[in-house]
């Protein structure tokens, strides 16, 4: 999501590094690369100029303290301009409905932009975070699919849809979806409403005349990330229109640069309540501009990562678990259920960004393929219960059954074993250090990185560091702390080659 306005601005505080004071001279050049490195993310180029001038008045003169350097304290400096220009704190959504009428939220933008998809995630985050039920409602009466796609989507989360395919006046549907809500007595309805591929007057006044006939306590403009600039104009004109209450930012998973998070509460004046990070229902979160500007700033997000995993895990599941990996008794059942949920959450390299540092690891050992879990999983499968409870009782013969079983050789059975084992000593020590949470149910945050470094070299590869030094005889605690080290020994060799490559082009 942020990948290239990270690396930017890692390298402008870089110059700042070593100097006693922050000075003009020192903060020129390095607020003049922070600048660029906005403007290319799409950042509005009044917004980029007001937040440099800010920073620089905020940093210019300050002594360093003697515990950081010069580019650690405008590190902060820039940490809490971000947070401030992003809205200080989280906007709630407001629900207060009058007596016996469910409240309702009307969301728009443009076609594209991913309204439809975005009112399942909004229900369902609805009924998992604040326990409302909602009705969805198709007032897309332009786009053929519209209503089909939302009744799909409606079933799968068993919710509750209201359509009615004969119908072409909006204002009438979503009037009766109301009704409806209140009779199923359902807590929220939220409204689909119609997009364009531009702003236009016809697409207006009947925004205009849904919002008089049901009048909405929330008005959500879904935003597409990827416009950039361009999705600050349109919510600039859909405000003007329809006095919205609030922006849901999509698709920040994908190439989007991100300016848009950092324009969108200046140029408006308006909240981002939420945003998308997947095509998965439960891939919507709250906007917290404190965990945005971690992320902007590389030191990533564990406050929503731990939100994540409660949804996955319950905590006694999660304490029991932890417990398992602190006695080193987390067997390959275990495994199991932890990868799938994992992959649930978006796969482990999705969720290695949330940790501080560990989105370098994963982009410097070159991502982790998700066929080598689905090779592993074949080969537990093969497993018979005992043997995936008890993995140091599998011997030659059963080696050899499993491999035939999985469509392996009995050697990379053998290595996904002794890897899996050092795996678990590792998570062993790391559970020594005390601290329970909600990520002790995901292996734990360090066990998930440090899986993160035996998987880039390739999980059951012979040339894995795990694999080399399980194979020569060393046990297995002492293999995973070799592996351990030479797994960060080779990110730093890649990252360094990487920056080589980038000084040679420049």
């Amino acid at each position: 999501m942020f990948e290239s306005l990270t690396d930017k601005l890692h390298a402008a505080f870089r110059k700042l590094t070593g100097n006693a004071q922050i000075t003009e001279s020192n903060m020129a050049e390095a607020m003049g690369e922070v600048r660029n490195a906005l403007l290319s993310a799409d950042v509005n180029h009044q917004v980029a100029d007001r937040f440099i001038e800010e920073v620089k008045g905020a940093c210019l003169g300050q002594d360093v303290l003697k515990s950081v350097t010069a580019g650690q304290q405008a590190i902060k400096i820039v940490f809490d301009k971000l947070v401030a220009y992003m809205g200080e704190e989280a906007a709630p959504l407001s629900l207060e409905a009058p007596a016996g009428q469910p409240a309702v939220i009307m969301l728009c933008g443009l076609h594209g932009s991913g309204k439809t998809t975005t009112t399942a995630k909004l229900a369902l985050y609805l009924q998992k975070k604040l326990k409302r039920r909602s009705l969805l409602a198709a007032c897309d009466l332009h786009r053929p699919a519209a209503i089909d796609q939302l009744e799909v989507l409606g079933q799968s989360l068993s919710m509750p849809v209201y359509a009615d395919r004969t119908s072409k006046d909006v204002v009438a549907v979503a009037t009766a979806a109301v009704a409806e809500a209140a009779r199923k007595n359902c807590q929220v309805v939220i409204l689909d409403t119609a997009g364009r591929l531009q702003i236009d007057e016809t697409l207006v006044q009947e925004l205009v005349q849904v919002k008089a006939a049901v009048r909405p306590q929330e008005i959500l403009l879904v935003a597409d990330a990827a416009l950039g600039q361009e999705a600050v104009s349109v919510a600039s004109h859909f405000d003007q229109a329809l006095d919205v209450t609030g922006i849901i930012l999509t698709k920040l998973d994908g190439d989007a640069r991100g300016g848009a998070a950092l324009s969108m509460r200046q140029v408006t004046g308006k909240p981002i309540k939420f945003i998308t990070v997947g095509e998965q229902p439960m891939d919507l979160e709250g906007f917290y501009p404190d965990r945005m500007a971690s992320r902007i700033l590389g030191m990533g997000d564990v406050l929503t990562l731990v939100e994540r995993a409660q949804d996955e895990i319950r905590e006694e599941e999660a304490k029991a678990l932890e417990e398992k990996m602190r006695n080193a008794t987390f067997d390959f059942e275990d495994f199991l259920s932890q990868m799938a949920r994992i992959r649930k959450m978006g796969g482990l390299m999705s969720l290695l960004k949330y940790l501080p540092g560990m989105g370098d690891l994963g982009k410097a050992i070159g991502g982790i393929d998700d066929k080598v879990f689905k090779h592993t999983e074949g080969i537990i499968h093969s497993m018979t219960p005992m043997e995936r409870r008890v993995p140091e009782a599998i011997n030659a013969s059963r080696r050899a059954r499993i491999a035939k079983g999985s469509g392996s050789t009995p050697q990379e059975v053998t290595e996904q074993i002794k890897l899996f084992m050092n795996m678990r000593g590792v998570m062993s020590q790391l559970s020594q250090g005390g601290g329970r949470s909600m990520l002790g149910g995901l292996f734990g945050g360090g066990g998930m990185a440090q899986m993160a470094q035996m998987m880039g070299a390739g999980m059951g590869s012979p040339n894995s560091p795990a694999a080399n030094y399980a194979s020569n005889g060393i046990p297995h605690q002492q293999a995973a702390s070799r592996a351990r080290e030479q797994a960060k020994k080779d990110a730093r060799r890649k990252m360094a080659q990487a920056s080589k490559k980038r000084n040679r082009r420049h």
